[in-house]
Order: C-alpha cells, then sequence, then structure tokens
C-alpha cells in the first residue's frame, strides 16, 4: 500500500527532471541577413522549417527566436530579388550571431520590365526593350542622368557637348528619324513626359533631375514598344524610374563624392619661339616689331584644376501605411574653364500607400531643382587658339582695358583682332538661374467585384523659371565701341500631362491564355512665355530696343490609345496597340495620326523539345513592326500665315517716330506628321542556368514626309524656299548584347558586357520632283561667311561632308588650291565638290566588366565609335600664313602644329584634307570600392568608400582635342577633363 502511495510522486519526480533536462538544452539564436556585399536585408523571411516558425528581419537586417531545442536546425531565407538560402545549422548555448548572405537573383529583379502605361514580364516582351538598373550605372562624378547609361545599352549613342558643368548631351536611339525636326527622344520620368528643348539658363535641362535618385532606365527602341507614344515616339522612348520608399524599416543613406578634374587634352599650337622664327622669316619689318618678348601657353591661361562636390541624403521609411521616400542633393561644381561654375540644390519626395485592402493604390512624386549658373564664354577657347604667344596676359596700365594686353589701333581695339582670352573671362558676367519641378500623382484601382479591372488616373506637371543676365563693363575691348554691354532674359515654361487608362489583365487557365487589355486617354499641353529686355550698355543706353513677340508660343496634344496583348500556354505572345493623336502644330486637315504596331514572341525555351534542356536557359524569338510619328521640333503655327517683327535696322520713319515693321512668314498650310515604319526581329538567349545571356535585333526603319526646305516658284509665297513634307530615310543596323558571367560564388564574382551597334542610315528622297543632284547643305563652319562642309543628298547618309577632293604632291604635302577636276569640265567649281565620309560611326561598341571579392569590388566601362569622320575646323580657320601674319589688320595670330605640314598660305576651308578619322576608343571609368559593412561598435552604421577615374583614356588617330564630336564639326571644343573621384557611402 505504501508503494500505491508513493507512485504519484515517482511519477512527479520523472516528469520534473525531464522537464529541467529539456530546459537546459534550450537556446536563444540570433543573427543577420546581409547581401553578398555585407548590407543588411529588411524584411526577408527566416523560416524555421523544424518546427515551421516564420519571422522577418528588422531595420537592421537581425532576427532572434528564443526556447530553441539546441541541436541541428534547418533554416531557410528567403527575399524578394534574392536567391533562397536553405542551410542546416547548429543550435548551442552561447553561441555567436549567425551571419547569413544571399546572393542577388537577377533573373527575379529583371522579371517584371516597366513599359508604356504598365509593366510586363521580361519573358514576354515583344519589342525591343533594355533596361538598365541601379547596379549597373556609370560610377563617378555624374551630374546629370543620361551620363549613368553611356555605353550600356546597344543602338543607344550619348555624346556629351563637352567638359562645362552640367554639359548638355546628344542622346541617340538607333541614329534619329529627321533631318529637320527634333531627333532626341521622348524622357518620361515616373510617367511624366519631359518637354523637349532647351531651358535658359542651364546648360542641360536634364541636369536639373537629381542622378542620385534614379532606379531604373528603360529603352523602348522599336515601333512595337514606342508605338503606344505615338507622335513623339519615332526618335525612342526613356522611361526614368525613380526610388520609392521603404514597406519594412527605415533606411538612412547619405553619400559624398568629391572629385578634382584636369585638363586631359589640348590643342597642339606653334610655341612663342616658332612664332618667331616663323614672324622674323616671312614678316616685313612692320610685323617684326609687333612680336612681343613673353612665351604665354594661353590655353594654361584660361583652364585650371575644378573641384566639385556632390552630397546627397535619403530616407526611406514608411509611417502607417504610406511608404514613403524623402531626398535632399547638393553638387557645387567648377569647370576647367576659369570662372565656369554651376551649383544645384535638390529635393524629393516619393509617397506610395495602400488602401481598401490594397485594392486603391496612389503613387506621388514630387521633385525641385534650384540651379545657379556661372557660365564662363567659351569665346576664350577660341581666342586662346589664336592669340599671339609672345604677348604677356597683362599690361602696367591697369587703365587700359583693364589691365590686359590688347591689340590695339587708333587708340581702340582692333576689330579685326582676337580679345585677350582671360579678359573674356574675368570681364564678362553671364548668370543663369533656374527652377524647375516635375511631379505627378497616379491613382490605380483594381475594383473589388472584378479585380482584374484596374483604373488609373495620372495628373502630372513639368514646369521651370528661368532668368539670367550678362554684363561685360565699358573697359573691357568685347564691347568697348558700344560702352559695355548689359543683357537680361526671363523665361517661365509649363507642361500639364493628365492620363486616364483602363487595364484588364486576366488569367485563364482553363484556355491555358492570359489577356491583357488597356484602353486610354491623353491630353498634354505645353506652353512658354519668355520676357524681353532691351539690351543697353554700362551707362544705360538702349543699344536694341524690346522686340515684343507676336506669337502665343503654346500647343496642345490630344491622344487616344489602346493596348492588347494574349499570351497562350506560356509559350506564344502575340501584342497589338494603337494610338491617334491630335495635334494643335498641324492644320485641321492634317491634325490626327495614326500610328499602330503588332509584335510576336515565341518562347521556344518553353517548348517540350527545349523545356528540359539544361544548357539553353532562355531562348526566345520576337517579330514586330510598328509606326510612330514626329512632330517635336516643329514649329506651333508652320500651317498658318503669320508675321514677324523687324529689328532697329529695319524701321519705318513716319514724322519724328520710328516703327518696326511686320514682315510676313512663309507657311505650309499642308505641313503634316514626319511618320517611321520599323521592322524589327530579335533573339533572346541564355546558357548555362543564364552565366551567358543576351540578344540579337535587327531592324530596318524608314521615315517618309520628312521636313524638307525646297526651293519655290517666285511669288507662290513669301520667300523663295518653303519647309514642306519631300524627304525620305532609311536606316538600317544590328544590335548585339552579350553578358558573360564567368565566376559567381559565395565571395567573388566576375562579369562581362559587350554590346555592339551597327546602323547605316541615308536619304532617299529630298524634293517633289526627280533630282538626284540636289542638296540641302548644312554645318556652317568658321573661316568666312555662309560656309558650309556638310549636305543631305539622296543616296548617303546624312550630314555627310561635301568638300573639294584635295591634290597632294610626291612628299604627300596637300598642294594649296589645287582639286580634283571631278567632272572633268576644266574648271575647278561648285560642281567638284563630292560626298565624302560622315560624321555618324557605323559601329559603336559598349564593354563593361565587374569584379567583386568578399567586400572589394572593381568596374569598369569602355566605349568605341567607329568608322566616323571630324572636320578639323580649327586647323582649317587657323592654319594658314596669312592667318599668322596678318598684314591687313597689323595683327600676329597662333597657329595649330599642323600648319607646319600644310603651310597653306590662305585659307582651305573645303578641302578633304581636314575630314580626319575620328574613330576611337575610350575608357570612360575606373572604379574601385570597399565596403567596410558594420565600421563602428554598437552602430548600426555600414561604411563603404570608393575610388574612380573618368575619362581615363582615349586612342584615336584624330589629333584633335576630342574624337567625340557629336555633329562632326571641331570648332572651340570645351575639353572634357579627366576626373579624380573620392566616395563615401553611408547606410542607417
Amino acid at each position: 500500500m505504501n508503494k500505491q502511495l508513493l507512485r504519484p510522486f515517482w511519477a512527479l519526480n520523472m516528469l520534473l527532471g525531464v522537464s529541467a533536462s529539456a530546459f537546459a538544452q534550450q537556446a536563444t539564436l540570433r543573427g543577420r541577413v546581409m547581401d553578398q556585399k555585407g548590407s543588411s536585408l529588411v524584411g526577408a523571411t527566416v523560416r524555421f522549417e523544424d518546427i515551421q516558425k516564420s519571422l522577418s528581419t528588422n531595420a537592421n537586417g537581425d532576427f532572434s527566436l528564443d526556447r530553441l531545442q539546441m541541436g541541428k536546425l534547418r533554416l531557410k531565407v528567403s527575399m524578394v530579388g534574392y536567391a533562397s538560402l536553405d542551410t542546416l545549422i547548429q543550435v548551442k548555448d552561447g553561441s555567436n550571431p549567425l551571419n547569413l548572405y544571399l546572393k542577388s537573383n537577377e533573373s527575379e529583379l529583371e522579371e517584371v520590365v516597366v513599359i508604356g502605361y504598365g509593366t510586363q514580364k521580361k519573358s514576354e516582351l515583344t519589342g525591343s526593350i533594355s533596361t538598365v538598373t541601379a547596379k549597373d550605372f556609370q560610377k563617378g562624378q555624374i551630374s546629370s542622368p543620361e551620363q549613368l547609361i553611356m555605353g550600356k545599352v546597344p543602338g543607344v549613342q550619348i555624346t556629351t557637348s563637352g567638359g562645362q558643368p552640367g554639359a548638355e548631351s546628344t542622346i541617340r536611339i538607333r541614329t534619329g528619324a529627321s533631318l529637320n525636326a527634333s531627333n532626341d527622344p521622348l524622357i518620361v520620368v515616373d510617367g511624366v513626359p519631359l518637354a523637349g528643348g532647351s531651358v535658359s539658363g542651364i546648360a542641360n535641362p536634364l541636369s536639373l533631375i537629381n542622378p542620385n535618385d534614379i532606379e531604373t532606365f528603360t529603352i523602348l527602341k522599336d515601333a512595337n514598344a514606342t508605338a503606344i507614344y505615338g507622335s513623339r515616339a519615332s526618335n525612342g522612348v526613356i522611361l526614368i524610374t525613380t526610388k520609392k520608399g521603404s514597406r519594412s524599416g527605415t533606411q538612412i543613406n547619405f553619400s559624398t563624392q568629391n572629385s578634382l578634374a584636369t585638363v586631359a587634352n589640348k590643342v597642339k599650337l606653334l610655341n612663342a619661339d616658332q612664332i618667331r622664327d616663323y614672324v622674323n622669316a616671312n614678316g616685313s619689318d612692320a610685323m617684326k616689331k609687333l612680336l612681343g618678348t613673353a612665351n604665354t601657353d594661353w590655353q594654361d591661361v584660361i583652364y585650371g584644376n575644378a573641384f566639385t562636390t556632390d552630397n546627397n541624403v535619403n530616407i526611406a521609411s514608411k509611417a502607417g501605411n504610406m511608404p514613403y521616400r524623402v531626398s535632399a542633393g547638393y553638387m557645387n561644381q567648377d569647370g576647367v574653364l576659369k570662372n565656369d561654375n554651376l551649383k544645384r540644390t535638390t529635393a524629393a519626395l516619393a509617397l506610395t500607400p495602400k488602401f481598401l485592402d490594397n485594392h486603391l493604390s496612389l503613387d506621388v512624386n514630387v521633385r525641385g531643382t534650384w540651379s545657379k549658373s556661372k557660365f564662363a564664354t567659351q569665346d576664350a577657347i577660341g581666342t586662346a587658339i589664336q592669340f599671339d604667344p609672345t604677348q604677356s596676359v597683362y599690361v602696367e596700365d591697369k587703365n587700359s582695358f583693364g589691365g590686359y594686353y590688347e591689340w590695339i589701333q587708333g587708340g581702340k581695339p582692333n576689330p579685326n583682332a582676337p580679345r585677350n582670352p582671360l579678359a573674356l573671362l574675368d570681364l564678362r558676367k553671364d548668370n543663369g538661374d533656374v527652377f524647375r519641378s516635375i511631379g505627378n500623382a497616379k491613382v490605380d484601382y483594381s475594383f473589388h467585384f472584378l479585380p482584374e479591372l484596374h483604373a488609373n488616373l495620372n495628373v502630372g506637371y513639368d514646369l521651370a523659371r528661368s532668368k539670367g543676365n550678362t554684363f561685360t563693363p565699358a573697359i573691357a575691348a568685347r564691347n568697348f565701341n558700344e560702352g559695355g554691354e548689359r543683357t537680361e532674359y526671363k523665361t517661365d515654361i509649363n507642361n500639364k500631362t493628365l492620363e486616364f487608362y483602363l487595364k484588364y489583365d486576366k488569367e485563364l487557365p482553363a484556355i491555358k491564355s492570359n489577356i491583357d487589355a488597356t484602353v486610354g486617354y491623353g491630353y498634354y499641353k505645353n506652353s512658354t512665355k519668355s520676357y524681353n529686355f532691351a539690351r543697353t550698355n554700362e551707362a544705360g543706353e538702349v543699344l536694341t530696343s524690346v522686340n515684343l513677340p507676336f506669337d502665343r508660343p503654346e500647343n496642345l496634344l490630344i491622344s487616344y490609345y489602346g493596348r492588347l496583348i494574349y499570351t497562350y500556354d506560356n509559350r506564344y505572345v502575340l501584342s497589338g496597340t494603337l494610338r491617334t493623336d491630335g495635334s494643335s502644330r498641324f492644320s485641321q486637315d492634317n491634325r490626327w495620326g495614326y500610328f499602330p504596331s503588332v509584335g510576336f514572341t515565341w518562347r521556344a525555351k518553353n517548348e517540350s523539345f527545349l523545356k528540359d534542356q539544361q544548357t539553353i536557359s532562355d531562348l526566345k524569338l520576337r517579330l514586330s513592326y510598328g509606326k510612330t510619328g514626329q512632330q517635336d521640333g516643329i514649329a506651333n503655327y508652320s500651317y498658318m500665315p503669320n508675321y514677324t517683327i523687324g529689328g532697329d535696322q529695319s524701321m519705318y520713319r513716319f514724322g519724328n517716330e520710328y516703327y518696326y515693321l511686320y514682315s510676313p512668314v512663309v507657311y505650309d498650310g499642308d505641313i503634316r506628321w514626319e511618320s517611321t515604319s520599323t521592322y524589327n526581329a530579335g533573339i533572346d538567349f541564355g546558357f548555362h542556368n543564364n552565366t551567358v545571356y543576351g540578344s540579337v535585333d535587327y531592324y530596318s526603319k524608314k521615315t517618309k514626309d520628312l521636313l524638307s526646305t525646297i526651293p519655290i516658284a517666285v511669288g507662290s509665297n513669301f520667300s523663295n524656299f518653303l519647309l514642306t513634307n519631300v524627304g525620305n530615310m532609311e536606316n538600317q543596323g544590328l544590335e548585339v548584347n552579350l553578358h558573360v558571367v564567368p565566376v559567381k560564388s559565395e565571395h567573388s564574382t566576375l562579369d562581362f558586357g559587350i554590346n555592339f551597334t551597327y546602323n547605316h542610315s541615308k536619304v532617299t528622297n529630298l524634293t517633289l520632283s526627280d533630282d538626284p543632284n540636289f542638296i540641302i547643305e548644312t554645318g556652317g563652319i568658321r573661316g568666312g561667311t555662309g560656309n558650309n562642309i556638310q549636305a543631305h543628298m539622296v543616296g548617303y547618309t546624312p550630314y555627310s561632308f561635301r568638300p573639294f577632293q584635295q591634290v597632294y604632291d610626291e612628299a604627300g604635302k596637300p598642294v594649296e588650291g589645287l582639286y580634283v577636276d571631278r567632272n572633268g569640265d576644266g574648271v575647278i567649281s561648285d560642281s567638284d565638290r563630292y560626298m565624302y565620309k560622315s560624321p555618324l560611326p557605323k559601329y559603336l561598341l559598349g564593354f563593361t566588366a565587374a569584379y567583386s571579392y568578399k567586400k572589394w569590388s572593381a568596374t569598369t566601362t569602355l566605349r568605341a565609335n567607329l568608322d566616323n569622320y571630324v572636320y578639323d575646323n580649327v586647323s582649317s580657320n587657323f592654319g594658314s600664313s596669312y592667318n599668322v601674319i596678318d598684314q591687313a589688320s597689323l595683327v600676329i595670330n597662333n597657329a595649330p602644329v599642323d600648319f607646319l605640314n600644310s603651310n597653306f598660305k590662305e585659307k582651305q576651308l573645303q578641302s578633304d584634307y581636314y575630314i580626319k578619322n575620328a574613330s576611337f576608343l575610350k575608357m570612360d571609368n575606373f572604379n574601385v570600392s570597399y565596403q567596410f559593412g558594420q565600421f563602428l561598435r554598437n552602430s548600426k552604421a555600414n561604411l563603404s568608400i570608393s575610388a574612380t577615374v573618368q575619362n581615363v583614356f582615349t586612342v584615336s588617330k584624330y589629333k584633335g582635342v576630342d574624337p567625340e564630336i557629336s555633329n562632326g564639326i571641331d570648332d572651340r571644343f570645351y575639353p572634357r577633363p579627366r576626373t579624380y573621384v573620392l566616395g563615401i557611402n553611408v547606410n542607417f
């Protein structure tokens, strides 16, 4: 009986013993989830498979779980954009925190692509579309967004205009499709189409967008991708998506970049001793007396080292159910040309809340930029080339033209002499202030009763307010005879966007299909208001009266559009779009244009005979056709009669009063759209789990109704020439994009990328009648009056050079004034000029390499333009003995060293001697960075530093300052500097 009474106590004792043993075997697990570079990942899911429990990492990437059984435990870590990690860990008492690293999953990151009015899976695209994300952007000191993707995309050529702070860029997608209208692509920022053209007071309007705020670029290249944008898409479309807020935790980022820029190359000129020797050997006694005793390198005088600082801070977080991102930036950039400077302050706010159980989404973006520019006159670049190096910079008499040496004639500045380069920079002030704001609010609502149907409303704006002034004092030689100069300008630009569309996206599993349909409406109003002011001298006397505008510069575009995408069995995709645009730039008879497209994709990899094939990881074929239009760059009222106001030189006197004359302007009442039809065939491929992947595209573009200036019968209009739709042009090309990832391990990655573009353009018609010899001259050059070196002609590439063919002696020296009589009539005349070479490169190459090892990484980007030519206007303008010894003006000038080879007495402006091969290979940048990770004890901050060299080297046969000249005419080019950049980035 006693044993029976003790049994409950034995059972309790055993239970307590087991419980104590179990408690003793429990532990707490702590860890952090990071990417391969050591940056914390917020919101990653950590799943404990054995106990079926999941949790998310906090704002620092940390997680912890108490009362875990000690021993082996399986963890699965996942996050959008990264490959899942499945690992077995050992849980024990007192163990160190666990560090888990996730690898980026590039295929998942690129799966969804932003397209016009929506998104689409990359695997289902039927058009030619390229995407560049932040991790692939150009490194270094970037002042304008387009510089981020230079050399990154096949078929896209981006050329900066020079080394000016915030320098403007020429952007060409598949070369462009117009001769007289705009060749610039349409740029859309977060759904807001930007106004084309320039903004007074800033060198490059795009530089008013902070590159640090940009997440991705999507480039739409063929008509199937661009036709949804209709009449503004003939030159391609660039969609810019900016960074947004965070739905989990708070992320704070601060970055600073500080750089030093130096002149990489200068014009090779004769030095002072060479000038003295030449003048003493060839000049008159009067000219010899003009020689100075100095040894001045005028290019060294006007150029110097330039410092830039670029600082940015941003916070990405959420307030309740509202993710937000707020950012601010400040850049102060000096130019290598003295007194050149750009200051830019930016601020941006992005809100992306969701309501009504995620049925209602808002996307609000507001950004503002304030810029202050001090423009150094680029006339100084030309005079530094020309000015006599035997003269000193200054004179002893500080009251004489501000103390600067100038060529004097009769006590005044010699009107035929160049001005002192440094005086041009120091005595002329040119300031510009610009405020620009771009913003929009997008509302997307998916209906509760039909969640596949979305209604989307987008209201946006793009406005700019600019003002500026110039001032030259009366003591300056530049405006000495006028008593100085003072000018002022002010411009307001307002662009409004209103878009509404319905989108229906429905899966139909029963028939293995998906339907994605979109229909919409767009309203776009653009207006510009310029305030004109009189030009005065320093004393306030009017030099040029106010010229009031006669028209009201604004235009309106109304659009209706639709798109249907049908996918069958994840193998076949058929898409079609139609957009109709009505533009106020055309008369009622030609106001509406219709722009259709159709595309087909075959996802061959998903066929049964390839689905299980291991070597081929992706294979897709694309075919498309479409038609787009062009109305940008066309005047607002070119279809109607209008007048222009004459200047002070053409006033009419009535009594004692003078009145301006109103002159009628030539017009074409039948002016209409330029239209471009494009055929595109492409293949996307991937091998060995996409360690080798890329694409190949062939395209053919035909543009008709090009605007062209043609001669017309006298008396039929207000001029003998008329700008009208008569031209045609063809454009064919091949694009190749290839990426190779030979190394991809836990600690190191090696990635190579190469892109190749071939393009050939030719004009096929320029006149109403069949005249194969008709030409349109273009490409104005310095050195005379009304000289052109380029032309458009049927059968040739646009902007081809049209020179005389130079004759050379037995020693290979050009014979002055002797050209080939190409038509054999015994007379050298304009008809002996011929079409020769082109500034447009036939081949473009881009190469990128990226290597990372643990916390170290290095990247580089190279570009090449092949088979492009440049006209050396510097040598043709200054390279003659009559220029060096200007006996008529009693002035001595300098000359490029090429003068010693040509030894021309007079300028030979039209000689093909000056047309040079400008093919080049450039290393745009080389960047090295190190990720410190958590760099302070008990701190949540992660630190990284980077060092970059930009414009590292250039390999080219061209002997000028730079072979990369967008218009093919090298004339007083602002040199692109070599820049050394130190960057610091801190994440909290």
